[in-house]
């Protein structure tokens, strides 16, 4: 037996309109349209770089790479240094690098720190100049640096490339790490003090994990840009040689084309970089 409900005098039964029944749809939709997109433009973002790697294995007789495949080998990756020029401007990349990460993760985590739990006098032009530094061009960064250079008749060569890249570097760390000091709780520090904490144990046990992440951060910005950096280099390096300027050089040289070994020395590069860069998120997380 059934029984059927009638509704009340006047009221009528409201039917599902069209819209209502079609949002369902456009929501099916916009799940897969979006994700789809997104790995379209990752796709197109990292395609030279998987055409750089998949021709790292091409094998073919000439100096340069072939931009025809002519099969699969590993001979570029056991000469990879065979070049005397390409190790050393390599040797001096990584050095440099190195070098710029460790001071500018000192200073900018200490400015960082300072900006991100004081305000001083003067903070809102640091603020200026560290935005202005970001974002200003790298050709007149690069010239400015050059004119202060000979101007205080300062020889270029691996002291200036260093100086140019601690000074375009330090900004992102401090940006990073500030950010990262204004979203911690100051009561963190109040409680060390209060349990007879003294300022530098407060930093190193409380402020310091806390601010990791954006210290890390910062460092992985600057060994990349340091690496990766040709325009303010090229106005600064004199006679020294590092692997992006021997690059260039040696397209240059070669009508365009470039050693094989270089192919291979950049795919290194680049799973290297991409190994620090998820190793450092996996320890951030466990220390978070």
């Amino acid at each position: 037996m059934t029984t059927t409900l009638a509704a009340p005098d006047g009221i009528t039964p409201e039917t599902p309109s069209s819209s209502a029944v079609s949002r369902p749809r456009r929501r099916l939709h916009g799940r897969w349209i979006l994700p789809l997109w997104s790995w379209l433009v990752i796709l197109w973002l990292v395609a030279p770089i998987l055409v750089m790697i998949v021709f790292s294995f091409n094998d073919g007789t000439g100096r340069t790479v072939s931009t025809n495949w002519q099969g699969f080998t590993f001979r570029w990756y056991e000469h990879l240094f065979s070049s005397s020029d390409l190790t050393h401007a390599l040797v001096n990349s990584i050095t440099i690098g190195l070098l710029t990460t460790v001071i500018s993760v000192v200073l900018g985590t200490l400015m960082g720190v300072a900006m991100g739990r004081r305000k001083f006098f003067g903070i809102g032009s640091v603020n200026l100049l560290l935005f202005a530094n970001i974002a200003a061009p790298e050709v007149v960064l690069g010239a400015a640096l050059l004119s202060l250079f000979l101007t205080m008749h300062i020889p270029l060569g691996y002291g200036t490339i260093l100086i140019a890249h601690v000074m375009f570097s330090v900004a992102y760390v401090v940006v990073t790490v500030r950010a990262r000091m204004a979203g911690q709780d100051p009561a963190l520090e109040e409680a060390a003090h209060d349990l007879g904490a003294g300022p530098v144990t407060t930093f190193l046990r409380v402020t310091l994990p806390g601010i990791m992440p954006g210290i890390t951060a910062g460092g992985l910005l600057a060994f990349v840009m340091s690496i990766d950096d040709y325009i303010i280099t090229s106005f600064n390096n004199g006679t020294t040689q590092t692997f992006p300027l021997w690059v260039y050089g040696a397209s240059v040289r070669n009508g365009g084309g470039v050693p094989p070994q270089t192919y291979g020395v950049g795919s290194l590069i680049f799973v290297i970089g991409v190994l620090l860069a998820v190793g450092g998120a996996i320890w951030n997380r466990r220390k978070v």
